[in-house]
């Protein structure tokens, strides 16, 4: 597959910490059940210069993209105008996402038994979260019917997760199912002792030479709870193939005399 899925997490308060960003996890989550992988992730505060600049990067980088947060109607809430601004379209109000927001709006008046007033101007101000880029199409919110919205194959989802997980899942299964590489992709990985990074190095060139497609990866650890300092080296990719890697990769070791530990498959 050509294309990387990307994230971008909009919000002033991952940046200052006043919220731990749960999107990252979830993403990479939901990624991996599908056999997919998440290529890259960015984080901006709620400067419209600076998310209208990464959402184009996003448009143009021909990637599947999903943003969350800043898509709300209150002051601090830019991504649907940066979004218009990146694309270099006008912001309208979409005729699908204003029906399901007046629906919104007849339910909670239900809810809390009151009448539901049209024209009330807290009311016309909600709509203000179905204006979307022209072109835009909705993604259903199945918590509460506030939809997000998709330009091309990136994808706008709310900042909270009980909302933005389900549409992101949902924009997944509807939209990239071809792409889904469950049962295809794997990794084997094994505990490495007392060996350099450095010394690795050209054993892990080598199989990455000889075979096209696979991954070499190393992930060294000096303070680890059970090993101790060690280097977890393996590989990863078609599962129908990592195998022959995977018997290069031992074998170099066992040539540097290296001390192993457990082997993982994944």
């Amino acid at each position: 597959m050509s294309r990387s899925f990307g994230l971008i997490v909009v919000g002033d308060e991952i940046l200052s910490g006043k919220r731990i960003d749960k999107h990252m996890p979830k993403a990479i989550q939901l990624l991996a059940e599908r056999g997919l992988e998440l290529g890259w992730a960015e984080y901006v505060g709620d400067v419209p210069a600076r998310i209208t600049a990464a959402l184009a990067r996003a448009f143009a980088s021909g990637d599947v993209v999903f943003s969350t947060g800043g898509i709300g109607a209150t002051p601090d809430d830019h991504t649907r105008q940066c979004a218009a601004a990146a694309l270099g379209v006008p912001l309208g109000l979409h005729p699908e996402a204003e029906a399901l927001i007046r629906e919104r709006m007849q339910d909670t008046a239900r809810e809390q038994g009151t009448v539901y007033e049209p024209d009330r101007p807290d009311n016309i101000h909600r709509l203000n979260m179905g204006v979307f880029p022209l072109g835009a199409k909705i993604i259903r919110n199945p918590y509460n019917k506030i939809p997000g919205f998709s330009v091309g194959d990136v994808h706008f989802v709310p900042g909270f997760p009980v909302m933005a997980w389900p549409m992101i899942e949902s924009v997944l299964d509807e939209r990239y199912a071809d792409l889904f590489a469950r049962g295809r992709v794997a990794e084997r990985s094994v505990i490495v002792y007392g060996a350099m990074e450095a010394t690795l190095t050209p054993l892990m060139e080598a199989i990455e030479q000889a075979h096209p497609g696979i991954k070499v990866f190393s992930l060294p650890s000096v303070d680890h709870a059970e090993h101790g300092r060690h280097i977890e080296l393996g590989v990863k990719g078609d599962a129908d193939r990592i195998g022959p890697a995977y018997s290069q990769l031992l074998a170099g070791l066992h040539a540097f005399e290296a001390r192993l530990g457990p082997e993982m498959v994944r």
